[in-house]
């Protein structure tokens, strides 16, 4: 059967100070529904996007344990067996694997995609044949894992890249309106590259970004990870033993902080692309063009672009009340509490207020955020 799981871990420090430890960006209401005219979460969203592709009961979100009650509240219909709750962060690899062992007991013949909680993916129409595809292809060879390539719109060095190879043809409905092959095998993965490298890929035609969802057999995740991450492998299985039993939490809390940290690329990806090359044909990868808007809301400039601007390029976003006067390109984001955040002749900034710290940089630092995070005091991050 079909599954999904959203991971929604992320600790989203470069949308400090509205992204907090307690409240992370994933969570927070504060990107604009186009359907509803309210403010809601990027989990929220991620959740929807499910919608008519795989049944609420079929959905799990992996997470930290201490957004548990955050997220029951704003997804009322996530029951708590279907929240993993992790009790450290111990990367991609792992909540995969969580994930994997979680499903392939309840369901031997589960397959399962992996959505992120924090990038905005339009139209949704798309998105939906996309994923349905590549549920498709992992139906067709339950030993493929499908990952997706979104087609670059600028030389990106923030994202890691996927190389086209030879088309697959042998399934239906694999074509673009324009006749163009939508899935392929897998050539490359590819780090975050130099601007040179970026520039390059991107004039070849050949490369997407690497979207960080994934479509694959729960069994054929957990085979890879026995044969390139055992350590991995040997603490989920354990703690899918003790799944629904009255152990289960001491079970967890016990093992999972002791899982190596490693993310799903370097711990599966890279090591099953470097097993064909060499002839191994235990699995293989094929990608799926993602041809939508795609953003990730990862810092303040991204998040600006979901937020309308006015002639002459400024943003006012928040619950609380923002202006900007004779200047232009800004992002202001005023939080509750009904205080006024102006700003006067300034261009390029980025002003965020929430009522016990407030961000003041040019836009042109966002980058460095994590720099000023890190001297923050604890109570403030």
């Amino acid at each position: 059967m079909r599954h999904a799981m959203i991971m929604a871990g992320g600790a989203g420090t470069r949308l400090w100070p509205m992204s907090r430890r307690d409240e992370p960006k994933q969570l927070l209401k504060f990107i604009q529904d186009k359907k509803s005219g309210g403010q809601v979460s990027l989990l929220s969203l991620a959740a929807r996007r499910l919608e008519g592709l795989v049944s609420v009961e079929r959905r799990l979100i992996c997470t930290s344990e201490n957004y548990r009650s955050v997220i029951r509240r704003d997804l009322p219909d996530f029951s708590d067996d279907r929240i993993l709750g992790e009790p450290v962060g111990r990367d991609t690899v792992n909540a995969v694997a969580f994930g994997a062992a979680v499903l392939a007991k309840k369901d031997p013949n589960a397959i399962f995609a992996v959505l992120t909680a924090d990038h905005i993916i339009e139209p949704d129409e798309i998105f939906k044949a996309r994923m349905d595809l590549a549920f498709r292809l992992v139906e067709q060879d339950p030993r493929r894992f499908v990952t997706f390539a979104i087609k670059p719109t600028y030389p990106a060095t923030g994202f890691g890249y996927v190389q086209r190879g030879a088309p697959i043809r042998d399934i239906d409905d694999a074509t673009s309106k324009d006749g163009q092959p939508l899935a392929y095998r897998v050539e490359r993965f590819v780090e975050k590259p130099d601007l040179a490298r970026a520039q390059a890929y991107v004039q070849s035609g050949e490369f997407g970004w690497n979207s960080g969802m994934f479509v694959w057999k729960a069994q054929a995740v957990l085979d890879c990870l026995k044969k390139y991450k055992p350590e991995s492998h040997a603490g989920v299985m354990e703690i899918a033993s003790a799944w629904g039993t009255r152990d289960q939490k001491a079970v967890i809390d016990r093992v999972y902080p002791t899982l190596p940290k490693i993310s799903v690329d370097y711990g599966m990806m890279e090591p099953v692309a470097a097993a064909i090359k060499q002839g191994d044909r235990t699995f293989s990868i094929a990608t799926v063009e993602m041809d939508v808007r795609w953003l990730d809301v990862g810092s303040w400039p991204s998040y600006a672009q979901t937020v309308e601007a006015d002639a002459s390029g400024n943003r006012v976003a928040g619950s609380g009340k923002g202006m900007v006067v004779n200047g232009r390109n800004n992002l202001v984001v005023a939080g509750a509490g009904g205080k006024l955040v102006a700003l006067l002749g300034c261009d390029d900034m980025v002003v965020v207020d929430t009522p016990e710290a407030t961000l003041v940089m040019p836009r042109s630092k966002a980058e460095d955020l994590k720099l000023l995070h890190s001297q923050v005091e604890d109570r403030l991050k």
